[in-house]
């Protein structure tokens, strides 16, 4: 990519007196100045032969980016060839409704840890992943909030070096609550674009996806979003690590007050 855009998960609140779809949400963030938004197919794949060619041509003559955040209910790592049969066809799921609209990226959380050890965790993970077929569509791994989740950010590196169809969603939010508030400063965002751009190369680094939102957090990890304001995560030194990095690609706002903090944002790092 040649720009950081901006966006949000999922339809936008509005002023609570209107009820968006995909292509009136994608309008309405378009004349807001924002520039994406994530698809959520959480439940279901939500993209249909009824309702797709709008959401295309609203994307399209928008100029507007689309990713999408895949099942909740995909554990590679379980520990039935069932589940795991269900949670690959999910993902492919996931992957061909979002290429319906030309989107590129479909984040999710790739497993548990269950009762196996984090080594073998990720061996079995890896071995799923490398079962999914490369349908143009970026699988991102999403970085989790809590130490009990497989999902940390040295382990989805690991995999996106071992797997060509797998790149980073970084969620610095659940990254933040997964230390129990660990990333205070500019210094703690740069280390992790550095490790990234080392262990990735700097291609990496233009080609991100980001999670990002004010979060709650105790001693086991996320507890839920919160806007900006009424959290200690400091956006603003996070932006500033990216406009240093000359980070490219997507930021999805995931706050309760979605385009609100979007724009918060994107206004932030344009004043940089």
């Amino acid at each position: 990519m040649d720009a950081l855009l901006f966006g949000i998960s999922g339809l936008p609140n509005g002023d609570g007196t209107k009820k968006f779809t995909y292509k009136s949400g994608i309008e309405y963030l378009r004349e807001l100045g924002l520039d994406a938004m994530e698809l959520p197919f959480v439940r279901s794949v939500n993209i249909t032969d009824k309702n797709k060619s709008q959401v295309l041509d609203a994307k399209i003559r928008n100029n507007f980016y689309l990713s999408a955040h895949g099942s909740y209910f995909i554990n590679l790592n379980a520990d039935e060839e069932e589940k795991i049969a269900k949670s690959i066809e999910r993902i492919i799921n996931g992957a061909e409704g979002l290429k319906k609209v030309k989107g590129k990226s479909l984040v999710f959380h790739p497993g548990f840890y269950l009762k196996d050890s984090k080594d073998e965790t990720f061996n079995t993970i890896k071995e799923n992943l490398l079962k999914l077929p490369d349908l143009g569509v970026d699988y991102r791994l999403e970085t989790t909030g809590k130490g009990t989740q497989f999902g940390s950010l040295e382990e989805n590196v690991a995999l996106c070096k071992s797997i060509p169809t797998c790149k980073l969603c970084i969620d610095f939010s659940h990254l933040h609550a997964r230390y129990n508030g660990s990333l205070k400063t500019y210094d703690d965002f740069a280390r992790i674009l550095d490790y990234v751009g080392n262990e990735l190369g700097e291609k990496s680094l233009k080609d991100m996806h980001i999670h990002i939102s004010g979060i709650n957090y105790g001693a086991k990890g996320e507890k839920n979003h919160l806007p900006f304001e009424e959290s200690d995560f400091n956006y603003k030194d996070c932006l500033k690590a990216f406009h240093k990095f000359d980070v490219k690609g997507c930021i999805i706002c995931e706050s309760p007050i979605l385009e609100k903090d979007a724009l918060l944002l994107k206004n932030y790092y344009e004043s940089l």
